[in-house]
């Protein structure tokens, strides 16, 4: 699960990222307004915490482009700014959630993974597909009703494409949603390949009725048999 942080304050930025990596969350981060920008144009997001606040714009103006952009990315507001004005305006404009600085990160990552949990099949905590059942909450995949144990990079990989069916998507889309903005720990896209390739062969082992297909120059796509 893929988590935008639109914060221009560098040390609560890093202290929140930091919070949110140990829950397992992939994070990228944003110091102000025209870097943000390009995020949300660029990519998709489970959660978005964005600070109202930033040089070169408002994060309302941030919240008016995803509307525009018809995006369901949860949003979190997160501001030292405990106006009603502002609160109203946020959540009318889309956001899901406000959140006044300061606060506690225990009550940050509760509310980020309720709002996920609700932006997630409309409230279900699973998604489904096939016979494949996937708790982002928990971590776990289940065949059938039967676990099926993957390690982390897999179950990212793999949650991707259950929320992208029958969709198309390259290797670099399947980077960034693993690493997030730390890309570059991946020494080379053959990771992806290895990754994919052992996701395959415990989907089919596993008896799931759902495959990861290679598209010849494009990537991969998961389809259901």
């Amino acid at each position: 699960m893929k988590i935008l942080i639109v914060e221009d304050e560098q040390n609560l930025r890093e202290t929140i990222a930091d919070s949110l990596r140990k829950e397992k969350f992939v994070i990228e981060t944003a110091a102000d307004y025209y870097a943000a920008l390009d995020k949300i144009n660029d990519y998709d997001y489970d959660c978005i915490l964005l600070d109202i606040m930033l040089p070169g714009g408002s994060g309302l103006d941030l919240l008016r482009e995803l509307k525009r952009l018809r995006r369901s990315d949860s949003v979190l507001i997160i501001s030292a700014k405990d106006s009603l004005d502002d609160k109203v305006d946020g959540l009318e404009l889309g956001a899901d959630d406000y959140l006044t600085k300061p606060f506690h990160l225990a009550e940050l990552n509760a509310r980020v993974k309720s709002l996920i949990r609700r932006r997630q099949a409309k409230g279900d905590l699973s998604i489904r597909l096939g016979n494949l059942s996937l708790f982002p909450d928990k971590r776990q995949v289940e065949v059938e009703g039967t676990p099926l144990q993957l390690n982390r990079k897999e179950f990212d990989l793999l949650y991707y494409f259950v929320a992208n069916p029958n969709r198309v998507i390259n290797k670099m889309s399947l980077a960034e949603s693993v690493w997030g903005d730390n890309i570059d720990q991946a020494d080379s896209l053959d990771f992806i390949y290895s990754q994919v390739k052992n996701l395959r062969k415990k989907l089919k082992q596993a008896g799931a009725t759902v495959e990861l297909k290679a598209v010849y120059g494009f990537g991969y796509k998961l389809t259901e048999l």
